[in-house]
């Protein structure tokens, strides 16, 4: 039996035998970035079973040119389980995964400026008995700061490889792949923080009685505690529920014994990271005002924090209409020329029709978008990687404070304006039920990278590219996203009163340093973000668009013209039969069937409207046109315009605040275990979109616009 079977689980699938590393750290350490920084394009994202945790599995070479392994587990404060993510990591490290291998060793990453807070967290790992190597990241911070840690000294108590490390700019990165190649890395020497005999009997009493009943395993006699703090939820954290009476028994005999045991353990081991401290950390008796401290006067500010984010967001959106806009034309033109190759060179048929008619148009209708969808995504890996995020997380809090939420739950909402399902997958980080739920069932109505298409090609059809002002178009984006987080305010104020009654919980935030971004690691995400996007294009969006153009297409009515083959259609009659609801919004039966086919994603809108428009034209003279153009010519049967700014502005509304996401309703099934949330979510943002929409329409008509 190898070692790696020994320690329990079986190796990953894709990857060899090799020696496993796990890197753990804080919340903010720069564990990412240097995973990202080893790993490069050599990594696999996926989901632990059971449970919406990512996992992050990839590969490195040594110094002797030997593969070896690396998972980037969750970050943590502590392994005493108060969360998903952190009862991944605790049962990782104790090989309690069956679908995840222990690791054979770990590299600890700590955050050097905020050395003792980090250390807390290593202290526990090494009390595993892995054999560990400590990297001191962000080294420059902390010497800015004019610290000073003995890197010989801490790695002589600890008895472990040290590495002072930048992994922005890769200083010690040779240092680190040297320390990773030794064959012999040490096991820690540390030595669990002494705590009161009685206390440590009736923990061994109580493991000894959870041992008999098999609720834990050889390795408890290291993880004593674990198996006793509470846990809200404990379904998710590794304990079977047929064991959690005998936990809740033993920990009601240590409370009753011993009042505040818990907290005399947690002051034993921080008592420990601070003798620890005195002697490798040397520090100025009062530390002078920092580059951190700079900024936050003016981005913390009450007045100067907001105006900056305003800026912030005007100049992404600046960018998404000047810089893109030459690209976007090119992958316009491409699809265009290929449109023409294929019916050129193509004999007349069903098959020429769907490839030019079904594919192209349903494809390129959100591939043309991909350069928009790049700078978003650069955007807010830069606001991640800079500690800026945080500050958002801390400045939202006052604003979230008046609709029973806290600067916890802006996190999640905040990555929902990439997407929705790693947003909601983020609430996990939100202890109190009530926040959680209602974080959730709002999220959705953040202005996720789905709707950026739809935005951008309605702003399109609105206004012309070449004669109004960027400015403009930026006015309109801003303005999109105030009313995405004006319906997430409205919503979880109302849910707050009038739903889910209860006591919100404050918000603990840790604020990191400042750092200088590790562009590596930005454009490696963004690179993920990118894939997914373009693989979405390649399989979802292809499988809706010849759908869509079958729906389109067929049954066939012998001489017919184009429009009337189109309305008498699959898809021409569902348009038809919903017409009568949806005149009311402005909508003709041709945006129907793009209402329709988006409830499965938002961005088929783009797809689908483009073969609509694709299939009313047929022949070899038919002009190809790229749908932004398209949409300015679409007019009813007495000549008026379709795509009036009225009707833009109904249709953008009612995508800003309907429920079009199969994947996101999925999700919030799987986070809140029921049907109910997913169903109520659905009606009420449907609702709300519909009835808005209406207002919008019927009012600006009524005006005379």
């Amino acid at each position: 039996m190898s070692k790696r079977e020994a320690n329990g689980g079986t190796v990953a699938k894709g990857f060899s035998p090799e020696p496993l590393f796990a890197l753990i750290g804080n919340p903010n350490s720069g564990k990412t970035t240097l995973f990202n920084a080893l790993t490069g394009l050599r990594q696999k994202v996926a989901n632990y079973p059971g449970v919406t945790v990512e996992k992050k599995i990839g590969e490195c070479i040594s110094q002797h040119g030997k593969r070896l392994q690396l998972i980037d587990l969750p970050g943590a404060y502590s392994l005493n389980a108060r969360s998903p993510d952190e009862a991944v990591l605790r049962d990782v490290l104790l090989g309690r995964r069956a679908d995840t291998p222990r690791p054979d060793r770990v590299i600890c990453i700590v955050d050097a400026s905020n050395l003792e807070r980090n250390l807390y967290l290593v202290t526990q790992v090494l009390e595993l008995g892995l054999p560990t190597i400590l990297v001191l990241n962000m080294i420059d911070v902390a010497e800015g700061k004019h610290w000073r840690i003995d890197v010989e000294k801490l790695s002589g108590i600890l008895g472990i490889p040290v590495i002072p490390m930048q992994a922005t700019s890769g200083k010690g990165m040779i240092e680190l792949k040297v320390a990773m190649s030794r064959s012999d890395v040490p096991v820690p020497q540390w030595q669990s923080p002494p705590v009161p005999e009685a206390i440590k009997v009736e923990l061994a009493h109580s493991r000894d009685a959870l041992a008999q009943i098999g609720a834990v395993g050889a390795d408890a006699k290291l993880m004593e505690p674990l198996y006793l703090i509470s846990d809200h939820d404990p379904s998710h954290y590794g304990i079977a529920s047929s064991y959690m009476d005998r936990i809740v028994e033993c920990r009601k005999g240590l409370e009753s014994a011993f009042p505040g045991w818990e907290d005399e353990l947690v002051n034993a081991r921080y008592g420990a990271v601070s003798a620890l401290c005195k002697e490798v950390l040397h520090r100025p008796e009062e530390d002078g005002r920092t580059l951190t401290d700079r900024l936050d006067a003016v981005l913390l500010h009450w007045f100067w924090g907001g105006a900056s984010l305003f800026l912030v967001l005007g100049l992404l959106f600046y960018l998404m209409f000047s810089v893109a806009e030459g690209p976007m034309k090119l992958i316009e033109a491409l699809f265009t020329g290929a449109g023409g190759w294929v019916q050129a060179h193509m004999a007349e048929g069903d098959l020429r029709d769907l490839i030019v008619n079904g594919v192209i148009p349903g494809v390129s209708g959100v591939v043309v978008f991909l350069p928009q969808i790049m700078i978003l995504f650069f955007f807010i890996g830069m606001m991640e990687d800079t500690g800026y995020m945080a500050r958002l997380a801390f400045i939202m809090d006052r604003v979230m404070s008046t609709v029973g939420l806290n600067g916890k739950s802006f996190l999640p909402i905040l990555s929902s304006h990439s997407c929705a399902v790693p947003g909601i997958m983020a609430t996990r980080t939100i202890e109190n039920p009530k926040d959680r739920l209602i974080t959730i069932l709002v999220a959705p109505l953040a202005v996720c990278s789905a709707r950026v298409p739809v935005y951008l090609l309605l702003i399109a059809a609105t206004v012309s590219s070449t004669s109004v002002p960027v400015a403009t178009k930026v006015g309109f984006m801003l303005g999109l996203y105030f009313v995405g987080i004006t319906g997430v305010f409205l919503f979880a104020w109302l849910f707050n009163k009038c739903v889910m009654r209860g006591v919100s919980s404050p918000m603990i935030l840790e604020m990191p340093s400042y750092k200088r971004p590790a562009l590596q690691s930005i454009f490696l995400h963004m690179w993920e973000r990118v894939t997914v996007f373009l693989k979405r294009a390649g399989t979802v969006i292809l499988g809706l668009s010849i759908l869509i153009w079958f729906a389109s297409t067929y049954p066939k009515t012998p001489g017919a013209t184009p429009d009337q083959q189109l309305a008498n259609s699959f898809a021409g009659r569902a348009g038809h039969l919903i017409e009568p609801a949806i005149k009311p919004l402005g909508y003709d039966w041709k945006i129907g069937i793009g209402l329709i086919s988006s409830f499965a994603a938002r961005e088929v809108f783009v797809g689908t409207m483009g073969i609509i428009y694709a299939v009313e034209e047929t022949g070899d003279e038919k002009n190809i046109q790229p749908i932004r153009e398209r949409l300015r010519e679409e007019r009813w049967p007495d000549g008026r315009h379709i795509y009036t700014p009225l009707v833009c502005l109904s249709l953008m509304i009612f995508y800003a605040f309907a429920m079009q996401c199969m994947s996101t309703l999925a999700v919030v099934r799987r986070e809140t275990n029921s049907w109910k949330w997913p169903l109520f979510q659905l009606v009420y943002m449907t609702s709300t979109a519909y009835l808005l929409s209406m207002l919008v329409y019927q009012v600006g008509t009524l005006l005379g616009f």
